[in-house]
């Protein structure tokens, strides 16, 4: 008669972490601020730099700008949201709620990736409502279905490394105003990459910066998906960046959780 009593272990994460997602979703509707912010300004960057910028970038690039840009502009996505996620998770705590949970019958675990698999959702509506623009823009991908998808999932990966990150930020940032503030170095990344020009054209320091930080393989994988160009060895790093971001993002997150608990 106990095991009538007990559901099966391995479910109970599945199923908790379904409900923290549900109760994430639920949350981001209740107060969409900052979400349409995270979204609404990599849009509006897009526009003052091909509306602003592109007559003057253009000639040199041997394209259309916006072709060049977009790619580039769809990575801030990514980097705009670690603050949406650091300053969710540190409200979470600071409030008590993380403190009510641990009282509960649910799989701690369920309570960071819930934060995480919503944001992930967060992310592709923003990603097609960027690629939207970009096409009403004059933005002409050359990629077939597949390169779509891959496209697409790369974009996603991103996404789930720098959450695992900014899930950490939040919950060591004191309060939500800190926790803003921490991925603020990460949200400037892409702008010192090759995602608005190419990185031949910057001075010897910061081309060397631009070259080895993460977002400049990021930004030329997308960008051969996207528009054909080529890829070469970006591919592989990049998906070495996404593992060393999400695993160290990670076990910094659960270590920080598991500790806070304690």
């Amino acid at each position: 008669m106990t095991t009538s009593t007990h559901a099966p272990r391995a479910a109970a994460p599945l199923s908790d972490s379904w409900t923290m997602l549900r109760r994430n979703l639920l949350q981001a509707r209740r107060y969409p601020s900052m979400t349409i912010s995270v979204t609404v300004m990599p849009i509006v960057l897009l526009a003052i730099f091909n509306y602003v910028f592109g007559g003057a970038l253009e000639p040199g690039l041997g394209g259309a700008y916006i072709d060049y840009l977009v790619p580039g502009m769809l990575l801030m996505l990514p980097a705009y949201l670690t603050a949406s996620v650091a300053v969710s998770v540190c409200s979470d705590v600071t409030k008590g709620i993380v403190n009510r949970f641990r009282t509960m019958a649910i799989a701690q675990s369920a309570l960071l990736t819930g934060h995480v698999l919503g944001v992930l959702i967060q992310a592709f509506l923003a990603v097609v409502a960027m690629l939207g623009v970009s096409l009403l823009m004059g933005f002409r991908p050359s990629a077939t279905p597949v390169e779509w998808v891959l496209a697409i999932g790369f974009l996603l990966l991103v996404v789930f490394s720098l959450t695992w990150l900014s899930v950490a930020f939040g919950l060591i940032a004191p309060n939500p105003e800190s926790a803003s503030n921490l991925p603020f170095p990460i949200m400037m990344l892409p702008f010192l990459g090759s995602g608005m020009v190419p990185t031949d054209t910057m001075p010897t320091v910061m081309r060397w910066f631009a070259d080895y930080q993460p977002f400049t393989p990021f930004t030329e994988t997308l960008r051969g998906l996207l528009m054909g160009s080529e890829i070469g060895n970006n591919a592989l790093i990049s998906l070495g960046w996404c593992l060393v971001l999400g695993l160290g993002g990670f076990f910094w997150s659960t270590t920080v959780f598991r500790r806070q608990g304690r």
